[in-house]
């Protein structure tokens, strides 16, 4: 795992508010400091629902998994459940993304866990696995048993759970270390934290995706297409490249 440095500029907000602004639809701007009742974690989401105002979520640090430049002057915190389709779907769309951004070092991404047990009953326990293998062998790794965990399935079947070693061993862990680890239950805590902080964060659903640029923040609701979170990282690298925002055509 590598840290990250928060940022902020006095030139940032007022162009973000303006490139969010012009991308209504697909993501709503939240502003950081508000707050409100969290509300009940429901079923997972595919479509842009706005939920009011969002409390900030807790900043980038060396806990967390970052797929890119850890200093990236944008910032996609992604709350997850391995075993939700629209989940395995936006995590298509994001390598997608990191693949023509994330080269440049333009944006990085940052998976957090947030497993609804109530629909999908293993989830809570990939996400376990998840972590062992993050702390056995690096933010590499994780990020790779990640990739595993949502390529090896149907998007509507759920996650072969005998496979959950084969992913570790693959991803570059010690099998035996990884059983160990997992039988042990030592991530239950830290994948309890992680769904707390969702939740008290205003998440209602899965995949939600936090946009953070400097100390503005934005909400990706839902699976939203390659197309619409292009369009978005597009709007942003161009405000803060300082170019004139465009609105997406109608």
């Amino acid at each position: 795992m590598e840290p990250t440095q928060q940022t902020s500029s006095p030139l940032i907000p007022a162009a973000i508010i303006i490139g969010f602004g012009l991308i209504a639809g697909a993501i709503y701007f939240s502003g950081i400091g508000g707050g409100s009742a969290a509300p009940q974690l429901s079923g997972n989401t595919n479509v842009p629902t706005q939920v009011g105002t969002q409390s900030a979520i807790r900043a980038v640090d060396e806990t967390d998994f970052i797929r890119g430049n850890p200093n990236a002057a944008i910032m996609v915190v992604e709350y997850s459940d391995y075993d939700c389709p629209f989940c395995k779907d936006f995590h298509e769309t994001m390598n997608r993304i990191m693949d023509e951004y994330g080269v440049a070092g333009r944006v990085a991404w940052v998976y957090r866990q947030l497993p609804i047990a109530g629909l999908h009953p293993n989830a809570p326990k990939i996400s376990e696995a998840a972590l062992c293998v993050g702390e056995l062998a690096g933010n590499e790794a994780f990020w790779n048993f990640s990739d595993l965990v949502f390529s090896e399935r149907e998007t509507n079947e759920p996650t072969n759970m005998t496979r959950l070693s084969e992913f570790a061993t693959a991803a570059g862990a010690d099998a035996t270390a990884f059983t160990a680890c997992l039988s042990s239950g030592k991530m239950k805590a830290r994948v309890d934290a992680s769904v707390k902080e969702g939740f008290d964060a205003g998440v209602t659903g899965t995949p939600h995706s936090v946009v953070l640029v400097g100390n503005q923040q934005a909400v990706i609701e839902g699976a939203q297409p390659y197309d619409a979170v292009r369009l978005i990282i597009d709007s942003l690298i161009g405000q803060l490249d300082g170019k004139p925002a465009v609105a997406p055509a109608q």
